[in-house]
This record gives structure tokens, sequence and C-alpha cells, in this order.
């Protein structure tokens, strides 16, 4: 029988979809004060992976993406996608979305999307919120699996996850030391 025990805190990030590069700065400022100082911010780049999102903000949509420094508990997924909703709804114009936030966060076995949408590998969270399993980790890498969006399967952004998951290892391992060094003597 195993024993429940409480995984460790996550790395949150979030995917910034927007298409008024001025609204950036109020987003990014509101995502601070929900997640805490961002760790690296990717430079934005032409979202053209779907056409999804423009009958609602236009074309010429750009994208970045944020990694925060805080470790987060994974159970604070539905409530930051529940708080994320209400960023995109006070940039919003006439009821249209004019950005697009997706949060997730790193673990060291995966990268988990929230999504208010369910589906047959999205598992049911609470709050109206799903987990998306986006990609895994195994054999050196993040792998894309059969339902994956385009863009996190493509080569850049497994690098980008890649490379956050080292940077995720580096702290865990430091909050880990500093535990054992502050640990009764």
């Amino acid at each position: 029988m195993g024993t429940p025990a409480t995984p460790p805190p996550v790395r949150f990030f979030a995917s910034v979809i927007y298409r008024n590069e001025g609204q950036v700065p109020g987003v990014e400022a509101k995502l601070i004060a929900l997640l805490g100082n961002v760790e690296t911010k990717t430079v934005s780049a032409p979202f053209i992976y779907t056409t999804y999102y423009e009958k609602e903000m236009g074309k010429g949509l750009l994208r970045s993406f944020l990694l925060f420094q805080r470790l987060v508990g994974r159970e604070m997924l539905p409530s930051v996608k529940l708080r994320t909703n209400d960023i995109e709804t006070v940039f919003s114009d006439r009821n249209q979305r004019s950005v697009n936030i997706d949060p997730g966060y790193v673990s060291l076995e995966q990268v988990v999307l929230a999504t208010t949408k369910g589906y047959s590998h999205r598992l049911y969270l609470g709050q109206g919120i799903f987990g998306d399993l986006t990609l895994t980790f195994g054999k050196g890498t993040f792998t894309a699996l059969p339902w994956t969006y385009p863009d996190y399967g493509s080569s850049e952004s497994i690098a980008l996850f890649n490379a956050w998951r080292e940077q995720y290892k580096l702290v865990l391992r430091s909050a880990s030391n500093t535990e054992a060094s502050s640990g009764p003597k």
C-alpha cells in the first residue's frame, strides 16, 4: 500500500497571446501580483500555429511565455486559471478578449496546462478546471503526446520547457539543501 504524500511544488508559467503590445505591461503586472516575480520571459513571436483566436482577437497575434520564480503547489492550478480568466476579462473590449492567458506548470515529470474544456485526456481538478497533460519527460527530454497542441510540441517549445525543467531542478535542489542545513543540529 502506498503512503499518500504531497508532491514537490512546481514552477508556474503563462502563455500570453495578444495583439496590442501596449497591454502587455499591465497584463504582466497582474500576473506578477498573482504568481510572483518573473524568472524568464521569452521574446514576443508571431503566433502562427492556429487561427483559433483570430475571430475574437484579430490577426497579427503575438505570444510570449513567462516563467515565474516562486515554487507553488500543483493544487493551485484551478484557482490560478480562474484568476487568469479574470485578467482576460479586465483587458477585454466589448466582451471580446484582447489577450489570452494560458497558465500551466512545469514539474520534473510533466508540463500541465489548465483549461475549462474537458476531454478524454484531461483530468477534472475542481472549480470547473481541467488539467491537460501536455508534455511528459522521459529519456532526457520532454515529449509531445498525440493530443499535444502543435505549438507546445514544436522543437522550440520542447527546448524551452527542457531548459525550464533544468532551472526548476536547480531550484528544488537548492530548496532541499536549505531545508537540510536549517534542520535540527
